[in-house]
This record gives structure tokens, C-alpha cells and sequence, in this order.
């Protein structure tokens, strides 16, 4: 379904960039810059003026140590999550990264593909959908990973899906799915 409605390249960006950052080590500004197309968000906002003027090593500073903290087998993926958004929020000026969970939740995936996964509205509303509670209090992306840990827990075993796995299910479920009943 995903692939039917997003195309069968619409993740090359993202595995490009990811690509990028596990052999560099960070991700910089030119690749945040595809993040935002990949997310089709807006890039002629305030936040995204103060980005181009922040030092491209100062972005990479932060995308590194979000890379070491969500890469690290030592914490959880929701521990991971919230470290990784930490280190991101110290990214100057940038409000698109201390408060809002689209982009952040994507350079995070970038980072960790295998670990990490995207946040979206769909996807919130799917869980909300499937009767599965998150607020939009801070701390949110923590949140949303350890939802996404629980239902992956459920998973028969021979699924080895990953968190970005069961966000692009969550993300293509229709409205209301789990309200549906049992057609």
C-alpha cells in the first residue's frame, strides 16, 4: 500500500541520506535539506532561515552526538529516542527541532534506520485509532517509539519488522481503521 500510494522511490531519499550519515558520522545541513523534501515540509520558514545560518559544523556536532546517543545498544529505543532528541534540540534557533517531531523524527531515522522511525500526524492518528494513547506533551518521539516497541513485541516472531517498518503501516492505515469494526 505504501509503495502503491508513495511510490517505489519515495524512501531513496531518506536511505540516501541515511547512507551518507553512517559513513560520515553526522548529518549536515545539505542532507537536512533533503530531509525536508522528503517530508515535504516547508523550508522558507524562520526555522529554516536559522538553520542556513548556523555553522554547518555546529549541525553536525548535534547530528553526531544524536547519531552516538540513538545508535547506543546500551538504552532502550524509546531511551535512545529521547537522548537523540535531546542532543537535536540544542540545534540553535531551530523550533521545527524542539518542538515539532516531523523532522526531528527523520534525521533521527537517518541516523538509525534500523532503530529509529518517523513520526507523522498519520501515524499518531493511527495509533490513536487502534486505541493506542500519545499525547502531545514533550517527550512525545520517546513516546511514540515505545508504542511502536509494544505493538512490534506483539508481532509473531517470523515478522522482523522495524519501527520504520510499522510506521509506514501506520501511516498508510485508513481514518478511523480500528473503527472499522471487522470487515
Amino acid at each position: 500500500m505504501y509503495t502503491r500510494s508513495a511510490g517505489i522511490h519515495a524512501d531513496e531519499v531518506l536511505d540516501q541520506v541515511a547512507q551518507r550519515a553512517r559513513s560520515e558520522g553526522s548529518i549536515g545541513k545539505a542532507d537536512i535539506g533533503a530531509l525536508l523534501l522528503f517530508k515535504r515540509l516547508r523550508a522558507g520558514t524562520p526555522w529554516a532561515r536559522a538553520l542556513m545560518t548556523t555553522a554547518d559544523t555546529a549541525v553536525r556536532q548535534a547530528t553526531a552526538a544524536a547519531m552516538t546517543a540513538v545508535r547506543n545498544p546500551a538504552l532502550s529505543r524509546s531511551e535512545a529516542a529521547r537522548a537523540g532528541r535531546a542532543a537535536l534540540a540544542g540545534l540553535p534557533g531551530l523550533p521545527s527541532f524542539t518542538r515539532g517531531d516531523a523532522l526531528a523524527s527523520t534525521v533521527l531515522t537517518a541516523a538509525a534506520p534500523r532503530r529509529m522511525a518517523v513520526y507523522d500526524r498519520r501515524a499518531h492518528a493511527s495509533l490513536h485509532s487502534l486505541g493506542v494513547p500519545l499525547t502531545h506533551a514533550p517527550g512525545r518521539y520517546s513516546r511514540y517509539i515505545a508504542a511502536l516497541d509494544d505493538l512490534l513485541s506483539q508481532a509473531p516472531p517470523a515478522h522482523a519488522w522495524t519501527p520504520r517498518d510499522l510506521d509506514i503501516a501506520l501511516y498508510c492505515l485508513p481514518p478511523n481503521s480500528a473503527d472499522m469494526g471487522s470487515a
